[in-house]
């Protein structure tokens, strides 16, 4: 078998049956072929070529919150079978719920790809690095190193489910990173850029080697110019894009429900309640075309379709996968993503975005005496039960009298999910979705994910900095 696209329809059947025969009330498959390719170079030379092929299928059985789940390095049909049973055993009791008739199912298009990059010879992948690199160096004198990589993937999967739904996806990822370093006397920044989603080589027709080589050496000399940060509590100007990770990492995460059902979210039993200004609109779309974080469907098979969490400041639901849409008594999930098929599906983000509003950009920043303006974030933490949350920047400013004045280092934004957009108070009508880098990481498992937001004012937010 070549790829999970030859499972045949009996095997499957059978499959889910042999799952089911201990007990459980679902049961599901997950069929999954991989193939990965990288290069990266530094500072001018080739450093690393590297690939592989994944291979496996998953089987889960869910009785009640109860979860069986065993997974085979092989799509042999002996081996499936074997991981079936152990499933079955792991997660017995109660009266079996029959697997329906197999029904295949056509999955939307978000992301078709005429040559994934992973099928582009070497050497043309690696002239995409030089071209990077040269355009760095070509900046600015003062750019002393650069460092260049590019990954792409192939993945397909097959998703079958004991309520009869077969459904198959082939899921193309590309990326490019690039890391500057910039040297001025004894002092030396950094800066990177990086960018891709589910596309093939037509990535680099909108946004080319060159832009995120040169994107890279701005920001590390605007990082020689920087000044250490003021620290204190301050008005917070998000810029439009790479903010969105703040959403989700203080926000997106609380709203996935099964930390709702477990009750150690700080959203739980909130459901109908402001939680947020009234400005505020936040949804997880996953049917951007070709951005990172979209899916055609999700790892349980389900269709997904846009979440509305928060509309107006006020929460409207949860990201469900299987179980947590039954235990919540909803209608579809769609949000039940893993890592590969040795990994259970959790309720996940896609494209986690807040929603532009009518305020001019400028006008955001000119109401604002002193406070920050947050341009790119290197990521955070954030503790899910309380909503508190821990940002650095790796490109920020001070704002005086209404105008962008110095770069910043050293900023780290100190706050809380809800408190945070409960002070939001105008949204710039300049929404932009972040170019694909951002990787999730849960429970050990990671995906790829999307943000993005327009320009928004926090009022309060604390800012920790390294100048009193």
């Amino acid at each position: 078998m070549t790829g999970p696209h030859a499972i045949d329809d009996s095997l499957i059947a059978r499959a889910l049956g042999v799952a089911l025969e201990q007990g459980g009330d679902f049961a599901d498959l997950y069929f999954e072929y991989r193939r990965a390719a990288s290069i990266s170079m530094e500072d001018g030379r080739v450093r690393s070529v590297g690939g592989g092929i994944d291979l496996g299928v998953g089987v889960r059985v869910v009785n009640g919150t109860a979860v069986g789940y065993a997974y085979a390095e092989s799509l042999e049909p002996e081996e499936l079978l074997a991981a079936a049973r152990t499933a079955a055993r792991i997660a017995t009791g109660g009266t079996a719920v029959a697997p329906l008739a197999v029904t295949r199912l056509a999955a939307p298009s978000r992301y078709a790809v005429a040559q994934n990059l992973v099928d582009v010879p070497g050497a043309e992948r690696v002239a995409l690095l030089r071209r990077a690199d040269e355009a760095a160096r070509k900046a600015d004198s003062r750019i002393v190193r650069v460092d260049a990589s590019v990954v792409s993937v192939h993945k397909e999967i097959l998703v079958a489910n004991s309520r009869g739904a077969v459904v198959h996806d082939i899921q193309p990822m590309t990326r490019m990173g690039v890391y500057v370093v910039a040297n001025e006397g004894e002092r030396t920044e950094s800066g990177s850029s990086g960018g891709g989603g589910r596309y093939g080589i037509e990535y680099f027709e909108s946004v080319s080697p060159e832009d995120h080589g040169n994107e890279a050496a701005r920001v590390a000399l605007v990082n020689l110019d920087s000044r250490p940060a003021p620290a204190g509590t301050m008005p917070v100007v998000l810029a439009p894009g790479d903010s969105g990770i703040l959403l989700h990492e203080a926000v997106g995460h609380g709203l996935e429900a099964d930390f709702n059902r477990k009750r150690t979210s700080n959203y739980t039993d909130r459901v109908g309640e402001s939680v947020a200004s009234a400005l505020v609109t936040v949804v997880d779309d996953p049917a951007i075309e070709g951005s990172r974080g979209s899916i055609n469907v999700d790892d349980e098979g389900e269709v997904p379709k846009e979440h509305r969490l928060i509309e107006g400041g006020v929460l409207r639901g949860y990201m469900h996968d299987h179980i947590s849409a039954t235990h919540f008594g909803e209608g579809g999930s769609g949000s039940g993503r893993r890592e590969s098929f040795r990994d259970v599906p959790l309720p996940r983000m896609t494209n986690t975005l807040m929603a532009a509003g009518d305020d001019d950009p400028q006008d955001i920043i000119r109401s604002v005496k002193k406070g920050i303006y947050a341009k790119k974030f290197s990521g955070g933490q954030v503790n899910i039960s309380n909503g508190d949350f821990v940002f650095s920047l790796t490109e920020g400013y001070l704002i005086e009298d209404g105008k962008i004045t110095a770069p910043l280092k050293g900023v780290n934004l100190i706050g809380n999910g809800p408190e945070a957009l409960a002070t939001v108070s105008m949204v710039g009508h300049d929404f932009q979705l972040s170019d694909g880098m951002w990787t999730c990481g849960k429970d050990g498992q990671s995906v790829p994910v999307g943000v993005g937001m327009p320009t928004v004012k926090l009022d309060e937010l604390t800012v920790g900095g390294t100048e009193a």
